[in-house]
């Protein structure tokens, strides 16, 4: 259903092939998982129709990021949260996020070596939220482009250190212009969450 990047996660990945197996659907994953990697499981196998396309036929995406945000790192999510000691105001955050929602040319936002000319996505949902020392940014639209989702939590702490201002986000959009926006933050903490059909 995508690309990813090296480092980055999913926990609703979608992928469509045929096959000539007589191995029902519903036994297919117990299949599937005698040879695939320990790191990759399938969990549900389904038939389509002939057209179906897991990246073309995608309706909307949700992505997750997710910061280790204490003192000291907690080891066992070193491979899976990126680790930030610094103080973080989420609501800060949260409010500034809300910039994204709606239809934008998100160029500001894409890193260079993507293929893609059009630039123009739709955000419908997104938050930024705590949980003791893990704070979980959220972000479902139409499509993402290259390291989008990496670069908008990037700005949304550059927000956060007073290094861009929050009402600028806006104009960030418009400018169209990566410079303006913030960081890219490491792959570790990004999944894809779910995509929709």
């Amino acid at each position: 259903c995508g690309r990813t990047d090296s480092g980055v996660h999913a926990s609703g990945y979608v992928c469509n092939f045929e096959t000539s197996s007589a191995v029902p659907c519903d036994r297919l994953p117990y299949a599937l998982n005698t040879f695939l990697p320990e790191d990759i499981v399938c969990v549900n196998a389904e038939c389509v129709p002939d057209d179906f396309s897991a990246s073309y036929s995608a309706k909307a995406k949700t992505y997750r990021y997710t910061i280790d945000n204490s003192t000291f790192s907690d080891v066992f999510m070193q491979r899976f949260a990126w680790h930030y000691k610094y103080d973080l105001d989420v609501d800060k955050m949260h409010r500034a996020a809300q910039a994204f929602l709606g239809e934008h040319d998100f160029s500001a936002f894409c890193a260079s070596g993507g293929s893609v000319v059009d630039h123009v996505r739709t955000i419908y949902e997104i938050s930024v939220k705590r949980d003791g020392d893990i704070i979980v940014f959220t972000v479902c639209g139409n499509g993402f482009l290259y390291n989008m989702v990496r670069i908008m939590v990037g700005t949304l702490i550059c927000v956060n250190e007073g290094k861009i201002k929050k009402g600028t986000i806006k104009d960030i959009i418009e400018q169209k212009d990566r410079t303006k926006a913030g960081i890219t933050v490491v792959p570790d903490g990004l999944y894809l969450n779910k995509v929709f059909y």
